[in-house]
């Protein structure tokens, strides 16, 4: 018996698959710094957690409409105009279980077999799998390491070609940590309207953004609102990674689409963790500053580690959690008796050698350079900094 060409095709996550073998290797006992994985390493806020115990005990554990309950829709409706200015009805707003299912949506009611999204690479290992199996095509729109890989409107006008329906921005980016210019910001709006294109803009790391990077939300343009659709997610701002609760605002007609189809495939979020997402997005949650200021000081840490890493290259992160690390000093080397060709190498010799797990750059589009993520104590990374350094290949 055959399978269904769309599931051959699809490539597994690189980054749940360096997290599975971190895992593995510490069940049998070895010390593995896992800094692979995506994942804030806080707590949900105690006020969260409380509100789901609460609904439990209320019996509020039945379905709910597919597309949310009212009550957390008209909340995010009030928290998306508070964090970016930009006014929705709860009709126009969406509950998903995880930012990952609302692009999922997004891309299966935007794009028709056959159709260009445009793709800023390095990107987020999802976004071109999930562009295929709506039957689209990946375009990809390379960024200069240069420029920290800050998206263009000229690099996207460079990449466009007839048949390209839309194009996904991410700011902060994963992996590279990149912040779009606010100026930047309208002119890559300019440029979606010029070409009559879709925006899907993934915001999920938008509370983690380091001075003198500035984030400006594409809700936040003008006359955008009729092309755009507003990813966000809880996992990343509030540790609520567990709880997969994401959200999506944009026109009506497409977010009644997305409904009808998350009402075919899933249906509702899970009733428990909507009542905890509410809470979060109804109170101060003062937990939210501390996080950024650790992610702030780990940021910090790392970037002074890579700035003497010779000949490793690269910078601190304008945003998100992730040290984003070109590899191609290393290559012609053997590192722990790899040979390094790739920064698939690079992440096997990290892995085998030092027993540091990071996630190789090709997954991302880039195969010299491999991902760090920033989402475990300053402890653990100063003692994945102190295990890569005594490799001895690294000029310090």
């Amino acid at each position: 018996m055959k399978l269904a060409q769309r599931v051959l095709d699809l490539s597994a996550s690189p980054t749940l698959e360096i997290d599975q073998r971190a895992k593995a290797l510490a069940a049998e006992g070895i010390d593995v710094v896992n800094l692979g994985l995506g994942e804030p390493d806080f707590d949900t806020p105690e006020a969260v957690g409380d509100a789901a115990i609460a609904a439990i005990r209320a019996g509020d554990t039945h379905y709910t409409p597919a597309g949310g309950t009212a009550a957390l829709r008209q909340a995010l409706a009030r928290h998306i105009q508070s964090e970016t200015g930009a006014s929705y009805t709860p009709s126009q707003v969406m509950v998903t279980s995880g930012a990952k299912h609302a692009l999922f949506n997004a891309f299966m009611a935007l794009v028709r077999p056959g159709d260009g999204v445009l793709v800023p690479a390095p990107y987020w290992v999802t976004y071109p799998e999930q562009i295929r199996l709506a039957g689209g095509v990946p375009v990809l729109v390379p960024t200069a390491a240069e420029q920290g890989h800050r998206l263009t409107a000229a690099a996207l006008e460079d990449a466009w070609r007839p048949g390209v329906v839309g194009v996904v921005v991410n700011s902060p980016n994963n992996p590279t940590g990149a912040v779009i210019d606010p100026a930047e910001v309208d002119r890559i709006a300019a440029f979606a309207q010029d070409r009559n294109l879709w925006i899907i803009t993934d915001e999920i790391y938008s509370h983690l953004v380091y001075p003198p990077a500035v984030h400006r939300s594409f809700a936040a343009v003008p006359g955008l609102a009729d092309r755009l659709v507003y990813i966000h997610g809880l996992s990343k701002t509030f540790a609520m990674t567990g709880w997969r609760i994401g959200y999506v605002a944009g026109p009506a007609h497409v977010i009644a689409a997305m409904e009808r189809l998350q009402g075919q495939a899933t249906g509702n979020p899970t009733s428990i963790a909507q009542a905890a997402a509410l809470a979060a997005v109804s109170a101060p949650m003062p937990e939210v500053a501390r996080m950024r200021e650790q992610f702030a000081a780990r940021r910090q840490l790392a970037g002074e580690w890579l700035a003497g890493a010779a000949p490793l290259a690269g910078h601190a992160p304008d945003g998100a959690f992730y040290l984003w690390v070109d590899t191609r000093g290393l290559v012609g080397r053997t590192v722990a008796g790899v040979p390094i060709e790739s920064g698939d190498d690079v992440a096997r010799a990290w892995l085998e050698g030092a027993q540091v797990a990071a996630v190789a750059g090709s997954g991302f589009g880039e195969p010299h350079a491999v991902r760090l993520s920033l989402a475990s104590s300053a402890d653990r990374l100063r003692e994945a900094f102190h295990r890569l350094d005594r490799l001895g290949v690294l000029a310090h």
